[in-house]
């Protein structure tokens, strides 16, 4: 059942959402799909193997068809809770039909569906994490961590906050430099895009406690992997 405060239900769960995505599809594309092709080099696997990955809260399944593409002997399972995005996704996705599917899966608790394998290759997220509460940050790298086969990566792409002022007005400044529309939105949003940027940045922390997080989980090979202002690709490996 939806919570009374579970505002990322009320966004994600909406036709309005669909129509956002699509108006911000070309500045999404410039500012993230770089990094998601980058997030599947850093996978460990063969041109032509054939593996099996997870993409959690995959949305319309950017990061998926990024490693899809690079690895044409791949499957991924895409995981959300969202008809709305899996419905872009189905339109996003149509090359790789044979390869894919959409699993339903509220990630804010840890009830794993039943035609989720219990041992992946790997396990991905891009721009999830950061929308969980600490608790569930830590227990599904947790849960991710025993889904994986020994070997198995997860890798994550997500926003992360600064504890040093000067740090969060250099991000700030640099981020808008260029995009005038950025700034607009934060002086003065709509209802909506307030609503959004609160969901946005609610749970959001910053790095070096996710990377605990991770090896608390039992990982190795934590790092960070990419970088730029708060701008992050981090995961490890389970031994």
């Amino acid at each position: 059942m939806t919570k009374p405060d579970d505002t990322n239900a009320a966004i994600w769960q909406s036709e309005d959402i669909v129509t956002h995505w699509a108006a911000e599809a070309t500045n999404r594309e410039r500012l993230h799909f770089p990094r998601q092709r980058f997030m599947a080099e850093l996978l460990p696997f063969a041109d032509d193997a054939e593996f099996t990955v997870l993409d959690l809260g995959a949305g319309a399944g950017a990061l998926s068809r990024a490693i899809l593409e690079r690895y044409p002997r791949s499957t991924a399972i895409l995981a959300d809770f969202s008809d709305q995005m899996m419905g872009a996704g189905a339109r996003d996705l149509q090359p790789f039909a044979d390869r894919y599917r959409y699993v339903t899966f509220d990630m804010s608790g840890s009830a794993w569906p039943a035609d989720i394998p219990r041992a992946l290759d790997a396990i991905v997220s891009s721009l999830f994490v950061h929308h969980l509460p600490d608790e569930r940050k830590r227990s599904l790298f947790a849960e991710i961590f025993e889904r994986l086969v020994p070997g198995g990566w997860s890798l994550h792409y997500d926003p992360v906050t600064a504890a040093d002022k000067d740090v969060e007005a250099t991000w700030q400044r640099v981020g808008e430099l260029g995009n005038p529309e950025m700034t607009r939105k934060r002086l003065h949003p709509t209802h909506e895009e307030h609503a959004r940027w609160q969901n946005h940045i609610r749970y959001m922390i910053p790095l070096d406690r996710l990377l605990g997080f991770l090896r608390t989980a039992g990982f190795c090979g934590v790092d960070l992997y990419y970088k730029r202002l708060e701008w992050v690709v981090y995961g490890g490996r389970r031994p």
